[in-house]
């Protein structure tokens, strides 16, 4: 996914952009950058690749480098950022948090126009020096960032270091978020304002969807109105977000508690004691003991100093190996009990396989996992949610694929053997995404018996809007039942308010 923070102050702001960006290392692993714009000297830039280290080793011996009262920076998983711009709209920097879906038709588009495009060795496009040349097609910033949001398919959040200050553009559907803080000489503008507290910032406005505002060190000013409707990431809560950040004024950690407090009350599973698989499980176990009215034991501790996050390497086999090494279990809070864990959801499976062939080897009598949100069943259009190239690397959908093709009858024999997970309609796809069905049931207890659990249940949808605390209509589930507010070339209108 990625991060992104940005801050205009009366002093020199290295200090606070260096931090605040760092705050978003739980974001993205791949690259990382910063720049500053100094009325005397100008723009200064770095990106350097974060694959194996951590951004403040890479940043640190250059911050004296980085002279200016104005600065953004962003930690990514797609691409090379900051792109510097120099245009009729005067000079900026560009970080964006992206994911463009018709990023090569796009590019075929601005190339007919006879506008050029960087590519990475790898032979693929700089989505943001995408969106900046989208940009420069305005005759205002605004006019250019509108292009934006009337070309893109996916979603794009962004700033900009102009040399007046920062514009923040939040995504048009607001999928991805940007929270304004303000503190006595400096304003900021954050995807995670966990960044605030510890810089002395004080969490001041949601930037809405679509809504684009220009940040001074004393004022915001409203550039572009927020849009009416808002099709926010439930997994920002589920997953992404840190525990102390907060989206549309809902605190993650409380929308885990939340959660996991329903599921331990509707459930009647036996077991001796909770525990959250770390970290993103762990506020969700929380509330489940005490909805459960079991007692919290950690039966799976985090080892941080020396694992990097699991899904860094390019290579699945040693993103598994990672995921198995920083996970330690304690034989002695597991040894002879029915062990309950709680975790934010399962994607292939892998790593919860692992882990479950461990818990009992280590003498756990009973595993019985808790999952926060539902089945995973449909690949993420809009968030660049994992780095799965086909929807049959879920679980999900691999079960679902063998359950449809078991399914077929004796005379459709050989169309079963060459069956594709295209080859299903998307009306069986639907059933097995809608909670109690007969498919769903036998979806999860397939999932159960290949993970060697004894049990295995997930979060309702209603549970997770309830404990968010908006409307469904704002709250993208698309990856849980298909569902979206929009097409991906519905216009979304400006609020009159």
């Amino acid at each position: 996914m990625g991060g992104f923070f940005g801050t205009v102050s009366t002093e020199h702001c290295a200090t606070d952009l260096f931090y605040g960006t760092d705050y978003q290392s739980h974001l993205g692993t791949k690259r990382g950058g910063m720049a500053t714009y100094c009325k005397d000297k100008g723009f200064y830039r770095a990106i350097h690749n974060l694959e194996n280290t951590y951004f403040r080793t890479r940043f640190e011996p250059e911050l004296h480098k980085f002279i200016g009262q104005s600065g953004i920076g962003v930690i990514s998983d797609t691409d090379a950022q900051p792109m510097l711009f120099n245009c009729h709209l005067g000079r900026f920097a560009l970080v964006t948090v992206a994911k463009i879906n018709n990023i090569e038709e796009i590019a075929d588009q601005l190339l007919a126009q006879n506008m050029h495009l960087s590519e990475f060795s790898s032979g693929k496009i700089n989505p943001t020096e995408l969106v900046g040349l989208l940009i420069l097609k305005g005759k205002t910033f605004v006019e250019g960032i509108e292009n934006v949001y009337n070309t893109v398919k996916g979603s794009c959040s962004m700033l900009l270091l102009t040399e007046d200050g920062i514009i923040a553009a939040r995504d048009a559907w607001g999928r991805t978020p940007i929270v304004i803080g303000k503190k006595d000489d400096a304003m900021a503008a954050t995807s995670e304002n966990t960044a605030f507290p510890n810089l002395g910032f004080e969490t001041t406005y949601y930037v809405g969807p679509g809504e684009i505002v220009r940040l001074h060190h004393d004022h915001m000013e409203q550039l572009r109105k927020p849009n009416k409707k808002m099709q926010i990431c439930s997994f920002l809560w589920i997953y992404y977000g840190f525990p102390t950040s907060s989206y549309e004024g809902k605190n993650v950690e409380d929308v885990r508690f939340t959660t996991g407090k329903v599921m331990g009350e509707e459930d009647d599973t036996e077991v001796d004691t909770v525990g959250g698989i770390p970290d993103s499980g762990i506020g969700m176990a929380v509330g489940y003991s005490e909805g459960h009215n079991t007692t919290y034991r950690r039966g799976i501790s985090k080892y941080t100093p020396t694992w990097p996050r699991s899904f860094m390497p390019s290579n699945q086999s040693i993103r598994n190996l990672v995921a198995k090494m920083k996970l330690i279990p304690n034989k002695d809070m597991l040894e002879g009990k029915r062990c309950l864990f709680c975790d934010d959801s399962i994607v292939r499976g892998t790593q919860l396989r692992e882990n479950t062939k461990v818990l009992k080897e280590l003498g756990a009598k009973e595993v019985h996992m808790r999952i926060a949100c539902p089945p995973l069943i449909y690949a993420c259009p809009f968030v660049n949610f994992s780095a799965s190239k086909s929807e049959l690397e879920l679980i999900s959908r691999r079960i679902i694929k063998d359950l449809e093709t078991h399914s077929l009858t004796k005379t459709r024999l050989a169309d079963a053997q060459t069956a594709t997970d295209a080859d299903i309609p998307a009306e069986r796809i639907k059933a097995y995404a809608t909670t109690d069905s007969p498919e769903y049931n036998a979806m999860v207890e397939e999932m159960a018996r290949r993970l060697n659990v004894d049990t295995l249940k997930f979060s309702k949808i209603e549970t997770i809007v309830k404990a968010i605390g908006l409307e469904k209509c704002q709250i993208c589930t698309h990856c849980f039942d298909g569902s979206s507010f929009h097409s991906l070339e519905e216009k979304n209108e400006i609020s009159e308010e």
